[in-house]
């Protein structure tokens, strides 16, 4: 068994213009650190155009049509004071979500081990019907009731350790016992959600990390809560959005993981997908905006998915 790498060339022509954090060089810097050759061993496929019929699964079809009617012919839009779409934008936002789903057939179909995608824009702030914090169609929720409509799981579960809260991927799972949403999160930050008295119907865990937070509290944050909370969820697949904006060196927020923090958060799902779901695990990109600390992160994130699948 092997890991899959789902990626495509249209995610650097996603343009948000000069100046903003979530900019191509993200995913340039992510194809850069895989052609390494300690990822040789990767299987690799384009990420496909998403079916709009899955999207539904998470948002309304108005909102979709929403977000195609503000397409520019030029230019950029600004769906909110965050998020930018540009012409390309609509390609780079469905082959995230064909991200998500091929990687899902693949591990559920067990012709491959786990998958990681190296997507954009990010998604997991997107709620069902608000585009907002760079995110359009939250993919990860997506590829999840992808996994349910198609494959017959049952429990699917999200980890987030997006140093931002998934405040859409939580709207989405909020009050299904049978999707487990659980977040590491910097508070108070954007977008302002994640405490831990929001527990949705038992299946939302959040553990927010205080300014200043580092590996130690993180490590503690994932073994008293987010870890026990998703071994008892005992999930037919885990899902990860994996967010690297908690590195010391990230512009947009005060926690200070390191790549072994990462690795270390890696091997820990990967083992409870080990122990629940037969390593069924898929991993999405979010966040990360310091260019190196990103690129590290995911050179370490996925190299523990290619030794846990191997």
């Amino acid at each position: 068994m092997t890991t899959l790498l789902v990626t495509h060339s249209s995610f650097a022509d996603h343009d948000t213009g000069p100046g903003h954090p979530e900019r191509p060089d993200r995913i340039r810097a992510v194809h850069k650190v895989l052609e390494h050759e300690t990822f040789d061993d990767l299987v690799r496929e384009e990420a496909p155009m998403g079916d709009l019929d899955a999207v539904e699964r998470a948002h309304p079809d108005k909102y979709i049509e929403a977000v195609r009617e503000v397409l520019p012919e030029d230019g950029l839009v600004r769906i909110d004071a965050d998020t930018v779409i540009s012409p390309k934008s609509w390609e780079a936002v469905l082959r995230a979500v064909g991200a998500g789903m091929l990687a899902v057939d693949k591990v559920m179909k067990r012709e491959t081990a786990n998958a990681f995608c190296a997507v954009r824009p990010p998604g997991h702030h997107a709620e069902p019907a608000r585009a907002m914090g760079f995110c359009i169609f939250n993919s990860i929720a997506v590829a999840g009731l992808h996994a349910r409509a198609s494959y017959g799981a049952e429990r699917i579960a999200v980890m987030d350790f997006d140093v931002h809260h998934g405040n859409g991927t939580q709207a989405m799972f909020w009050s299904d016992k049978d999707l487990y949403y659980g977040s590491t999160h910097q508070m108070p930050l954007f977008p302002g959600t994640g405490a831990v008295t929001e527990t949705g119907v038992g299946n939302i865990f959040n553990a927010p990390l205080n300014p200043g937070d580092d590996g130690d509290e993180f490590r503690e944050a994932m073994r008293s809560r987010i870890l026990p909370g998703l071994r008892d969820f005992r999930p037919d697949i885990v899902l990860i959005s994996a967010g690297f904006d908690a590195h010391r060196n990230d512009p947009l927020a005060n926690i200070g993981l390191v790549e072994e923090d990462f690795a270390w958060a890696t091997q820990q799902l990967a083992e409870v997908a080990d122990t629940c779901c037969e390593g069924r695990l898929v991993s999405m990109l979010e966040g990360g905006y310091d260019l190196d600390g990103l690129a590290k992160s995911v050179g370490v994130h996925v190299k523990v998915l290619m030794d846990a699948g191997s």
